[in-house]
């Protein structure tokens, strides 16, 4: 009888601790109402990890997550005003309308780095077999990309610039998403994609593809940064500041359940509960999740070096206006800097 008591206490404590927690996740009366852009990812789950933990509904904001395909029109999504907030990677399109006084970074999002394979370098198995096995082997190759000024295009400059080959001597194909990639590469219309792992991995564990190599492992740079219009930036900074605190209580979850006192890949204590939010929102398995696994920083930090370097870039290639001033798309009022 005793023993019985003692079952029924423990699992009458178990309901009340996930009560609290649902009642923590619940929005709060006259809460704001925040919409967040971002990717269908796993890369996402700092803002998955806030709203499922209540972070966001403890600082009386409502949070929605609001899905799109490719990070290019998330900036315009934004800007129009369809969204609050976005957790997405940087594009051309996000600079050259932050460059036009539209919108502000106001915090940092993932990065890529080494052991993170989140995003990699695919070819098809007829480019592999035809002599398309590394890097340096990348001239004169054509490459799929969900469009030109987007995340892959800059990691395939990366590449370029560390290998010493002209970005040119390549045929670049905008497919307009990161899913149209993979049946272009499998078919071998591309040679070589440039795509996430969540996307890729099926065909990778079939053999569709080969792997080239990881871009966290090639060439590590700060994907992604968390962004606003300009108007909520300069007029509605409690809102900003308590999204952010929410946001980064994510980030801290999120960083280490899965990263190692060392910065590399590796699964902590949190690892398999932090996997369950994320499958909540990512219709993955397990182990898919696992594979697509993003690095954050741990105190959200921004590589601003980094992001003067991808404005530099894109201005070099003619993609953004000479007077496009980073320091001036850099919101220094909110971002976090990380030490050079």
């Amino acid at each position: 009888m005793t023993g019985f008591r003692i079952k029924r206490s423990g699992e009458a404590l178990i309901l009340v601790v996930l009560a609290m927690l649902a009642l923590a996740a619940q929005p709060c009366a006259g809460a704001d109402k925040v919409r967040i852009g971002l990717l269908r990812a796993p890369s996402g789950g700092a803002v998955y990890i806030a709203k499922e933990k209540g972070y966001f509904s403890t600082e009386g904001i409502d949070a929605e997550p609001v899905f799109f395909e490719t990070a290019q029109p998330i900036a315009l999504a934004v800007m129009s005003g369809d969204i609050d907030f976005a957790t997405s990677g940087v594009t051309v399109a996000l600079y050259g309308m932050a460059g036009q006084g539209a919108m502000r970074i106001v915090g940092a999002y993932i990065r890529e780095m080494p052991t993170f394979h989140s995003a990699g370098f695919f070819a098809s198995n007829a480019a592999y077999a035809a002599g398309l096995r590394s890097f340096k082997d990348f001239p004169g190759h054509s490459v799929a990309l969900p469009a030109i000024g987007s995340p892959p295009h800059y990691e395939l400059a990366l590449i370029a610039e560390k290998y010493g080959f002209d970005l040119k001597s390549m045929r670049l194909m905008q497919l307009q998403t990161n899913a149209n990639q993979v049946p272009a590469v499998v078919g071998g219309t591309a040679d070589l994609g440039v795509i996430q792992i969540t996307a890729v991995t099926a065909a990778l564990q079939h053999g569709d593809v080969k792997l080239i190599g990881w871009t966290g492992d090639e060439t590590p740079w700060q994907l992604g940064a968390v962004f606003t219009a300009t108007r909520t930036a300069n007029e509605r900074g409690p809102l900003v500041e308590r999204f952010l605190r929410a946001y980064r209580k994510g980030v801290r979850d999120y960083h280490d359940a899965f990263t190692a006192s060392d910065g590399k890949r590796r699964d902590g204590p949190t690892a398999e509960a932090t996997l369950t939010i994320l499958g909540k929102y990512v219709p993955q398995t397990r182990d898919q999740l696992a594979l697509g696994v993003a690095y954050y920083d741990a105190e959200a930090r921004l590589d601003v070096k980094d992001i003067l370097h991808q404005i530099a870039w894109y201005k070099s290639q003619g993609m953004l206006k000479p007077e496009v001033d980073g320091n001036t798309i850099i919101d220094k009022r909110y971002v976090i800097p990380m030490p050079e």
